[in-house]
């Protein structure tokens, strides 16, 4: 067992673009599956962020959460910086309320899940990315409703419901960070607590793995079939990407963090809240599905750029620094 997990952590990022080639392929040939798969995003996710939490020691987030500098530069950069940038970028679908609001809802939301996965992959400060979570997802539930009311209209605010991102946050963050904590509590005094983080870090990359096929797969064939009016948003995505690093950089050097915190800033400012949001989306009324399939492509768009930007920083002694090659979730 052990050779085969050194196996896929060494060749993970080919088997991610694998997972998502798969999914897709799936998604596209046998359509008829699509409830089943959406019906698996959640239990996927929940078991691959265990893991995340699992492999990160949560003695160390209470001394990262009293790291100001690092969670400051994190919360402006994502609630002042990268807000801006997506009212910018929203300006040019500004006449398709479904696309703006799609664009909106995705781009105002920072990631709080894989871009943990992520960043450790990169070399970044997982850690002190994981010590933020908690207030990257409360301040995001205060905010987002007032950027709503000021980049779209008050219409929109009327269409969105508060539960399902409540609940999002309750059963894709609450309840693993929550049973990492016990059994890395466990472990500390019994044979079978360490067995079960020896097992959930060996199946990390399988679980990513399943959360990319599941996700592609279960909306590709939706996406496909409006790729027309979806075509629109795609450059805003791939432009947002591009800045997102800049800015994410910039913040670090401008706060004088070190490389791995600097790497943290930028995957958390690239990575956005896509499957947290998505029930929020889905939640709408029917005529507004555009939306959830806007917040899907962004999905997409972003899971292959996170491969793209791993494949360029994770290979990089100089640039991914000490943690050169840690995996999240070992």
């Amino acid at each position: 067992m052990p050779r085969i997990i050194r196996w896929w952590d060494k060749h993970q990022i080919s088997l991610y673009l694998a997972a998502i080639a798969l999914g897709a392929s799936t998604g596209l040939a046998v359509p008829q599956l699509a409830p089943d798969l959406e019906r698996s995003i959640e239990p996927t996710l929940i078991l691959m962020l265990f893991a995340t939490f699992l492999g990160i020691p949560l003695i160390e987030v209470g001394r990262a959460f009293r790291d100001i500098r690092f969670l400051g530069t994190v919360l402006i950069t994502n609630f002042t910086v990268i807000p801006a940038i997506a009212f910018g970028l929203s300006r040019f679908v500004a006449d398709d309320r479904g696309l703006l609001l799609g664009v909106l809802l995705v781009l105002l939301t920072p990631c709080i899940d894989y871009v943990i996965v992520f960043t450790g992959l990169a070399g970044g400060s997982s850690t002190r990315l994981l010590a933020a979570t908690p207030l990257l997802m409360l301040v995001q539930i205060l905010l987002l409703p007032v950027y709503l009311f000021f980049f779209a209209d008050s219409e929109v605010l009327g269409m969105i419901e508060i539960a399902p991102f409540a609940e999002a946050f309750l059963l894709l963050i609450v309840l693993p960070l929550a049973a990492a904590a016990i059994i890395q509590f466990l472990a500390r005094r019994h044979r079978v607590g360490r067995r079960i983080e020896e097992t959930m870090a060996g199946a990390m990359v399988p679980l990513m793995m399943a959360t990319l096929a599941v996700v592609i797969g279960s909306q590709i064939a939706a996406v496909g079939a409006q790729v027309f009016t979806l075509a629109r948003v795609v450059p805003l995505y791939i432009a947002f990407v591009v800045i997102a690093v800049l800015v994410g950089k910039l913040a670090g050097w401008a706060a004088r963090l070190d490389i791995p915190d600097t790497r943290a800033v930028m995957f958390s400012a690239t990575t956005r809240n896509s499957l947290v949001v998505l029930p929020l989306a889905l939640a709408l009324p029917e005529a507004m599905d555009i939306v959830s399939l806007a917040v899907v492509t962004q999905t997409m768009i972003e899971l292959i750029a996170m491969v793209v930007l791993v494949r360029l920083w994770a290979g990089d002694p100089i640039r991914s620094g000490t943690s050169s090659g840690h995996h999240p979730g070992r």
